[in-house]
């Protein structure tokens, strides 16, 4: 069995690393970081164009009807170039979603919307199937529906035209779409600003019905397994780019007339970063593969993928701060928004312990 990426993903990689290295140089993504949007507007339909938004999008509705390991290869390689924008909340979150809101998707597939989900709360739920704890409330009004309740953090809320809600009936949980005022949303400060995070706030707000009340737990399921998986990817990005920014680093800065990665103290720590990336980009690989072929160890692979990729990568942006002396150190140096970006991923949707836990309870079948 060949367990390698084909022609097709290879070239799309190569693809993807040129446009984020000709786009988002590391001087663009300081300015962005700095800046008040924090991202690029033109970005994004310039990757509908180029068919990434629409990868897995089904034929009939604009896409290529691809898989999601077309997309994990994008996950990943915009982990390794820290995309600033909305391609995990729209993909990633949002895009299983969809399924009856098909001229929804076909915008994104054109590149004319961008989503996220907003699924965490103060004081209830805060992950993605925490559907019992709940307290955004969705009641009938007519034709449509109308959300009450307040939403955070939520991924790229102030970027999105659209917002997948997850909310709770006297029948149970469901999935609803809106469309979000201007006066509903608000950003939070978050340690990581090349994914900004919002609170959105619903007072009898209409909506759209996605998933009937009482049978989001199968579509919310598919989106973590999705989230966990992607992040997994991100993250192994991060740790690959942090990687070579400390191999670089090592070899061309000398001490005593020798590169600092002659000296074994300094290898070590390298050699340890990458076979933590490695461990993780196998995980990573096996999520993404397992989602995508929905197997029966989905849920497993993308828990344990995400646990152990985004340690990771945390693990090779210390390193490599470590190893860069007092220059890793530096507001001016971009390793301080890969760490930001690592430690985000670490604890979206469950810390490492708790996604080992739940892992740990499905082995135990407790």
């Amino acid at each position: 069995m060949d367990f390698s990426f084909s022609d097709e993903q290879q070239m799309l990689r190569e693809q993807v690393r040129s446009f984020m290295g000709t786009e988002f140089p590391h001087e663009r993504l300081v300015e962005l970081d700095e800046s008040e949007e924090g991202w690029d507007p033109a970005s994004w339909p310039r990757m509908a164009e180029l068919g990434w938004t629409g990868l897995s999008i089904p034929e009939e509705h604009g896409g290529a009807g691809m898989s999601f390991l077309d997309e994990a290869v994008l996950f990943e390689e915009l982990g390794y170039g820290l995309y600033p924008g909305p391609y995990l909340s729209t993909i990633g979150l949002a895009l299983p979603a969809l399924k009856g809101a098909p001229d929804v998707m076909e915008a994104v597939a054109s590149g004319g919307a961008r989503l996220t989900l907003a699924f965490g709360e103060p004081g209830g739920a805060r992950t993605i199937e925490d559907t019992d704890r709940l307290t955004t409330s969705a009641e009938p009004d007519g034709e449509e529906w109308a959300l009450t309740g307040v939403k955070e953090p939520v991924a790229d809320l102030l970027l999105a035209t659209h917002v997948v809600v997850s909310a709770t009936t006297a029948a149970g949980a469901g999935v609803w779409l809106i469309e979000p005022d201007l006066d509903a949303v608000a950003s939070l400060g978050t340690v990581d600003r090349t994914r900004r995070m919002g609170r959105l706030t619903m007072e009898d707000h209409r909506a759209t019905l996605l998933v009937e009340p009482g049978e989001a737990d199968t579509v919310l399921s598919l989106i973590r397994r999705r989230t966990d998986a992607a992040l997994a990817l991100e993250a192994v990005g991060i740790a690959q780019k942090v990687l070579e920014l400390a191999r670089d680093y090592v070899s061309e800065r000398k001490q005593f007339d020798k590169p600092i990665g002659s000296y074994q103290a300094v290898a070590h720590q390298v050699a340890d970063t990458y076979m933590n990336t490695e461990l993780g980009r196998s995980l990573a690989y096996w999520a993404a593969w397992s989602v995508a072929e929905s197997t029966e160890e989905a849920d497993r692979a993308a828990g344990a993928a995400h646990s152990m990729a985004s340690e990771a990568a945390i693990a090779a942006c210390e390193r490599s701060i470590q190893v860069h002396g007092g220059i890793g150190f530096t507001w001016e140096h971009v390793l301080h928004r890969y760490y930001k970006r690592a430690l985000a991923i670490s604890v979206f949707n469950g810390t490492p312990a708790k996604q080992r836990a739940a892992i740990a309870a499905t082995l135990l079948d407790r």
